[in-house]
């Protein structure tokens, strides 16, 4: 392999690394395998990449994946409006829609409080929620951080702004064991953490 080739695989690895659970050996193994398969397979994954850069960004309302100004949800006008419930990702609340058991709105943090990291609550974007509440309507909202650290911390900042509202303020009943990702919970589990919620 040529120096200039090695070069291009060099920097194709270096992005890849740059993923959230790759490290170098996985995104060698990635880097290897776009390399073999032929160039329509390789196009397509370049072309999904680009669509979802260029056509997706977030709800201007709960922050979640959107194709319009508004994601699917908030312009749902069957769902309940007197309740949000307050996930740190997308992908998290797309595991509680699949349950199936919650049908009021979401609001996503895109994060959680981790000062360590650098994490502060204009990160999370916060005042985005309470912004939400003043608008009057909602009567409660569900907290469903992941029940680590931060996922705790986020939850008793947010209960602090939220509570001078007037609004009802719970959090997701521990169905889901402590420091697992809530992204990883079954239907079950998860539906059961949210029937068995409690007061903050």
């Amino acid at each position: 392999m040529s120096v200039e080739h090695r070069g291009l695989l060099s920097q194709l690895v270096r992005e890849l690394v740059r993923l959230p659970g790759i490290g170098h050996k996985t995104a060698q193994r990635l880097a290897f395998h776009i390399l073999k398969t032929d160039g329509e397979e390789a196009l397509r994954l370049a072309d999904a990449i680009r669509a979802v850069k260029e056509r997706l960004a977030f709800c201007r309302q709960c922050r979640n994946i959107a194709e319009e100004e508004l994601c699917e949800f908030c312009r749902d006008p069957k769902r309940d409006r007197s309740t949000i419930l307050v996930v740190e990702e997308p992908s998290t609340l797309y595991a509680i829609e699949r349950t199936a058991s919650f049908r009021g709105l979401y609001h996503v943090l895109l994060g959680a409080l981790s000062p360590l990291d650098g994490v502060g609550p204009s990160d999370i974007r916060a005042q985005d929620l309470i912004d939400r509440l003043q608008g009057g309507g909602v009567k409660e909202v569900i907290l469903a951080t992941s029940p680590t650290i931060e996922g705790e911390a986020t939850a008793i900042y947010l209960t602090k702004l939220i509570k001078p509202h007037g609004v009802h303020v719970s959090r997701i009943a521990y169905g889901v064991p402590v420091g697992m990702d809530l992204d990883y919970a079954d239907e079950v589990t998860l539906t059961k953490s949210i029937e068995g919620r409690r007061d903050l």
